[in-house]
């Protein structure tokens, strides 16, 4: 039992706070659900959409079938009528366009006019939610709350969305009340309703993240505006800086002068920090970048999702240096898989990578508040009593971590580092016995980093006959695909990467010996994964299921292609 809702309408309509508004008041109300966004890069005009499902837990994924079909202009309706269940509903305003004869869905509202009547056009959109609270066989009451807290301190504002709010149940519900059943409500504790990007925001503060620095761009600017918004509660520097390069160098130096520093950016910004990355690899300065892909090269499609930076973001920088690569998988996952890449980086006093997308960044889905007891924060920092003196920033030791101590930490001695390559002192050489040493003290991490990595997530079915391989937000869909091919008869499970690099083999390896079939599933076109594991174990994965389009995969289109090579 599951409501699937699809809004529409030309940027600048108001459909995220359709959506947002109501989000939020079913989340209150207990039930399960996640929202996705398709939009383009313009500030107005163009072909946006929404979709909206509330299922029992909280679904994974969205499809593409519509029960409620939100029609803010008439070309979404031409759009998205064939995604519109037979038993569905179109509200839709009849001052704006009619709908073809013989639509016996309709759910006329006149949007327009009640937003004017109830104090300004601009609040259409919340007409829009009192309609479909009705078809969905909610009270206002809920959303009436959540207006006077948006808007509490602005004089009748929210009282006018309120009538507005209302003006839209009472006429939708001359057309239809209470249309669809819901499913049931989550028992037990409250839900967050939370975007990928406020869930890696949340996830950095809480693992003690004290610097941003950052340039803008899609889709990882929200990471930078969640912790601007904590700047007045917490003690957080957010610096929005000139470009990516001074972005990466601030937080560099902010992580040397002793607090747990982050970046964030997308492919094209990334490809201006790769001097920073190699400058954090020689200087063993931690840092935790976050890579938000999207379509490339160059400007690509700014507003949708790719997974092709994979292998830029393994080889990026020049030089040999160790690096730990991790990704966003599911909201309830990337809060603590976050946490860990700040640990990885104080412990191995390296750059770690946390990889997001487009997809995950922009999804809302209703999850468990988050465990904060599950949190790690261990600086690794040298204590006074534990240091050999002279203090060496770079001493040579058998697991190739240095004593790091920060700058002023020690009385009578100095911290000294260099971007030239160094000895133990941190002074420049020219020698070649210092630089070998020096380059294997560094690549010794990399072996102990291998062992921090988690093995790939396993679901579906202990000992499959298909096996769906996958990484980064793919894991929602790919669960449902293994749920779908399960009802039809198929013995089927996902492996999941979370950690990418250095590359979990174990249970990989296991699995691959067993499976009839094997796919790596990802949004590029090359299969990075699929060479990344080829390239590490020798391993050949059997097919690949490949969407390179900027849209993210759908269920049923994984399910197809299982079943044709089957």
């Amino acid at each position: 039992m599951e409501v699937n809702i699809l809004i529409g309408g030309a940027a600048g309509q108001g459909m995220e706070t359709i959506m947002n508004l109501l989000g939020k008041a079913l989340v209150r109300e207990g039930f399960g659900l996640i929202y996705t966004k398709d939009y383009m890069s313009r500030v107005r005009g163009g072909h946006n959409f929404s979709r909206l499902r509330i299922a029992p837990g909280s679904p994974w994924t969205t499809i593409e079938s519509a029960d409620v079909l939100v029609a803010l202009n008439e070309e979404t309706y031409h759009f998205h009528q064939g995604n519109l269940s037979p038993s569905g509903r179109v509200i839709y305003d009849p001052e704006l366009f009619n709908l073809p004869e013989g639509e016996n869905r309709a759910v006329p509202v006149e949007m327009k006019r009640l937003a004017e009547e109830s104090g300004g056009r601009v609040m259409a959109n919340t007409v829009a939610v009192g309609a479909l609270l009705v078809l969905l066989g909610l009270e206002t009451q809920a959303v009436e709350e959540l207006l006077k807290d948006t808007f509490a301190g602005k004089d009748g504002v929210a009282e006018k969305n309120i009538k507005a709010l209302k003006a839209g149940y009472d006429t939708a519900a001359r057309s239809c009340s209470a249309c669809f059943d819901l499913p049931p409500k989550n028992e037990g504790s409250k839900r967050l309703f939370i975007d990928g990007n406020q869930v890696l925001g949340m996830g950095a503060l809480a693992s003690g993240c004290r610097f941003l620095s950052a340039y803008p761009m899609t889709p990882s600017t929200g990471i930078m505006n969640y912790l601007a918004g904590k700047t007045p509660e917490y003690p957080v520097v957010v610096e929005q800086a000139e470009d990516e390069i001074a972005a990466i160098n601030m937080a560099l130096g902010a992580s040397y002068a002793g607090v747990r520093a982050m970046t964030c950016t997308s492919g094209g910004g990334f490809s201006l920090m790769v001097e920073g990355v190699s400058l954090a690899g020689m200087t063993e300065t931690p840092l935790v970048i976050v890579v938000a892909m999207r379509p490339g090269p160059a400007t690509g499609l700014p507003t949708r999702t790719e997974q092709a930076d994979l292998e830029f973001v393994l080889h990026s920088g020049h030089g040999e240096f160790p690096r730990a690569v991790l990704s966003a998988t599911s909201h309830e996952d990337a809060f603590y898989r976050l946490n860990k890449a700040f640990e990885l980086a104080d412990r191995y006093q390296t750059p770690v990578f946390f990889l997001s997308d487009q997809n995950f960044a922009d999804t809302h889905r209703s999850v468990e508040p988050y465990d904060f007891s599950r949190l790690a924060y261990n600086r690794h920092l040298a204590e006074a009593g534990d240091v050999e003196k002279p203090y060496k920033r770079y001493r040579i030791t058998e697991s190739g971590i240095s004593p790091r101590a920060l700058p002023g930490q020690f009385e009578n001695e100095v911290v000294l580092v260099d971007s030239d390559e160094h000895d133990e002192n941190g002074n420049i050489i020219e020698d070649a016995s210092t630089r070998r040493a020096m380059v294997e003290k560094r690549m010794r991490k990399q072996k102990a980093l291998a062992e921090e990595m988690d093995e790939p997530d396993l679901y579906g079915d202990p000992h499959p006959e298909v096996l769906l391989i996958g990484w980064g937000s793919t894991y929602g869909v790919i669960r449902e695909a293994v749920d779908a091919l399960a009802a039809l008869g198929t013995k089927a499970a996902m492996l999941h990467f979370s950690d990418l690099w250095p590359l979990p083999q174990k249970r990989l390896s296991g699995l691959l010996a067993e499976v009839e079939k094997s796919y790596c599933i990802e949004n590029n076109a090359r299969g990075q994964l699929s060479a990344l594991i080829r390239r590490e174990t020798g391993l050949l994965i059997g097919g690949s299921i490949l969407k390179y389009d900027g849209r993210p995969f759908l269920p049923r289109e994984i399910v197809e292609e299982v079943q044709n090579d089957l």
